[in-house]
């Protein structure tokens, strides 16, 4: 096929791999106290929630432990 000679518009975007920029973007602004704070007590819930879900969910999973007594309907325990 024939191939145009012609600029195709919105060319730059194809150049956009080769272009550099000479200006820097402004600096990231600083978290405040609070926002730091609010961040730390996400932090600790979450740790705290998983903590909680191995220390109840483990020992439910484990099965090593026999029951105490086995279930029994009365028809089987009259033969």
């Amino acid at each position: 096929m024939f191939r145009r000679r012609e600029s195709v518009p919105f060319s730059f975007v194809a150049e956009a791999e080769r272009f550099r920029s000479n200006v820097t973007p402004p600096p990231r602004e600083r978290a405040s106290v609070s926002q730091l704070a609010g961040r730390s007590l996400v932090g600790l819930t979450l740790v705290a929630g998983f903590a909680g879900s191995l220390l109840f969910g483990v020992p439910a999973l484990s099965a090593d432990q026999s029951p105490s007594h086995s279930q029994r309907s009365e028809a089987s325990q009259q033969r």
